[in-house]
């Protein structure tokens, strides 16, 4: 006999003070004593966030009786037995002022949250169906408020919610349901089908946003994401909920959506011509979100086959997951025609300058960039980039290399391309239900079965050392050379600084530095360079005319006391980087960039049928 659903219940019930109600009842509940948790973290951002702590009020009752509920650690509690016919409800008050892609936020705008923040998870029951009940905040001012999310209708029962209104959804089980934030307000909402795919696009936050525009390139983006892997695309719709604010930028994928910060300029107006670079950025992160699609939500780490909500999950495997999905997020405009192979370039450059200006890429593996994710990566300080290596960025980096490795050494044969797709046969399309997940050496072992190439030294270097990356050798036959030169001409102390008001303030001494042996700590406020008074508009006047080696007097507070220090500069830094075409007709960088015939191609009159908008905005 099947289980009877767990229902939820969810409502704004004050949204000018921020509060959701939410209930959970149980038709049959532990007859020991039901226990419920919150989860700690959300997948996808790797850091213990604690949602209980938003927990201001919890109860529990049966048939209108109140029922004892233990609260056994930071984020569980446990109801007293109940009769073994009896419903079992708890409910919570959770404060929602959380505005991030991670956790919940409410006021008298909309209404926006992540299952991990605001559902319990009953013990033991986590495989039972869900019914969640989407309900209106009480008033009549929000008549007008309706739904976005890629919750399935509840069809076939009772109070069953239509497209967009609220009601009754369902979740096959609870890691469905927390796989599903959920967006209610006055948003606008645009569609588009891509693949037979129908997409949501549905906005929150005052904006001009082109809305044709907008899911013209989003669906030339997500047609080529879902022919990459081969269709059907393991979802039957998507939904992308974006918040425009006044500057902001952000994503986090969930399974058949994924929730977006932008700043509102980064959305595209009418009679935008071209893709400015804050454009091209937003659609690098639609990019990269829908990617996870297929690169983390169905393709897995082992460890996350089944997640522990409760913990830390750890993984060596970050690098392939966040790494690889920021190579092909950029990598995937161009090909789809998006923009062009100039500016591609100028943002590989660019990743190549973030990973080498920080001496942590020389302490830190790859491999333990990605373990250490949940004590040093989301947490970072003064010193993260003496420390820390970035598993996008790196990771990305990687990818681009094994990528050329792979294409190099097999004449074009394979690529990284055919790894990604062998990848989603073994470990996500035909998965055993999502419970077979990459180990630590599977992806090597991949590249060297499809290609026949031995790649143990290249793994050994470039996940599990320290070396830096040969970008510039591989990149060479493929008729890209890449370029170093020094981004200024200005001696280097070996610091970055941070402007408060008309005074300067370092933010990081670098290993090595010139201010890190003459004393200089991050923290320290700049005051004077040779007696003349530092400001963010003098600093560099200050240092320009100064030649390598050379000594300059400095003071600055540190705390309430005056220090002096004396610097001997640096040589400028080369740590800007360039790629510049050789070969204009080179056939293997043909072949892997894959660049479209005619570019930017206007929407066409099929295209525009397929693109539908709603022109309600707040």
């Amino acid at each position: 006999m099947k289980p009877a659903p767990i229902r939820y219940s969810i409502r704004p019930s004050n949204p000018e003070a921020h509060l959701l109600e939410v209930r959970c009842t149980l038709a049959e509940s532990d007859p020991a004593g039901q226990r419920f948790a919150l989860p700690a973290w959300i997948p996808g951002s790797y850091l213990i966030r604690d949602f209980a702590r938003h927990i201001i009020a919890i109860h529990a009752e049966t048939a209108g009786q109140r029922v004892r509920l233990h609260r056994i650690d930071k984020h569980t509690w446990q109801a007293s037995p109940v009769g073994k016919h009896e419903a079992l409800t708890v409910i919570c008050e959770i404060y929602a002022w959380d505005l991030s892609v991670r956790g919940a936020h409410v006021d008298q705008t909309h209404a926006f949250f992540n299952g991990c923040s605001v559902f319990l998870r009953p013990i033991g029951k986590e495989e039972v169906p869900c019914l969640i009940d989407l309900q209106r905040p009480p008033g009549s001012r929000f008549k007008e408020w309706r739904v976005a999310t890629a919750l399935a209708s509840a069809r076939g029962e009772k109070d069953a919610a239509r497209p967009h209104a609220f009601g009754l959804y369902r979740a096959a089980n609870y890691d469905e349901l927390i796989d599903h934030p959920i967006e209610m307000g006055t948003f606008t909402l645009a569609r588009f089908t891509a693949c037979g795919v129908p997409h949501e696009v549905a906005i929150s936050g005052k904006h001009d946003c082109d809305l044709t525009r907008l899911t013209s390139d989003l669906r030339r983006i997500c047609e080529w994401q879902i022919r990459f892997f081969g269709e059907p695309a393991p979802m039957p719709h998507y939904v992308f909920l974006i918040t425009a604010l006044g500057d902001a930028y952000g994503g986090l994928e969930h399974r058949a959506s994924t929730a977006l910060h932008c700043a509102r300029d980064d959305l595209p107006y009418h009679g935008m011509h071209g893709i400015p670079e804050h454009y091209r950025k937003f659609l690098g992160l639609c990019s990269h979100e829908y990617f996870h699609t297929w690169n983390i939500k169905r393709i897995k780490p082992a460890a996350f086959t089944a997640y522990n909500l409760d913990a830390e999950n750890y993984t060596t495997l970050l690098w392939a997951f966040e790494g690889f999905t920021s190579y092909y997020d950029d990598l995937a405009l161009l090909r789809c025609g998006a923009i062009k192979i100039e500016h591609w370039l100028k943002v590989i450059a660019a990743t190549i300058d973030k990973v080498q200006r920080d001496p942590g890429r020389q302490r830190q593996t790859l491999a333990e960039s990605s373990f250490d994710a949940w004590t040093k990566y989301y947490r970072p300080d003064e010193n993260t980039p003496n420390a820390v290596v970035s598993y996008y960025a790196k990771g990305a980096l990687v990818a681009l290399a094994l990528d050329l490795t792979l294409r190099a050494g097999t004449a074009g044969r394979i690529s990284l391309d055919d790894v990604m797709r062998t990848l989603w046969q073994r470990y996500g399309e035909s998965a055993q239900g999502g419970t077979v997940g990459v180990g630590d050496e599977d992806i090597r072992l991949i590249a060297e079965e499809l290609s026949g190439l031995k790649l143990e030294s290249f793994f050994a270097d470039a996940v599990h050392g320290t070396a830096d990356l040969h970008l510039a050798q591989l990149l060479k036959p493929f008729g890209i050379r890449l370029k170093c030169s020094a981004s200024s001409t200005m001696p280097s102390i070996g610091v970055r600084t941070g402007n408060e008001g008309n005074d300067v303030r370092l933010t990081t001494v670098y290993e090595g530095s010139p201010a890190q042996s003459a004393g200089l700590s991050a923290g320290d406020l700049l005051v004077a360079i040779d007696g003349l008074r530092v400001m963010p508009s003098t600093l560099e006047r200050l240092l320009v005319r100064r030649s390598s080696g050379e000594s300059v007097s400095v003071h600055a507070f540190r705390r309430d006391e005056l220090m002096a220090f004396s610097v001997q500069l640096g040589a400028p830094v080369k740590d800007q980087h360039t790629l510049l075409l050789t070969d204009k007709h080179n056939e293997l960088r043909r072949n892997w960039l894959q660049e479209p015939s005619e570019r930017m191609i206007p929407v066409s009159d099929q295209a525009k049928k397929s693109t539908s908008t709603d022109a309600r905005r707040r």
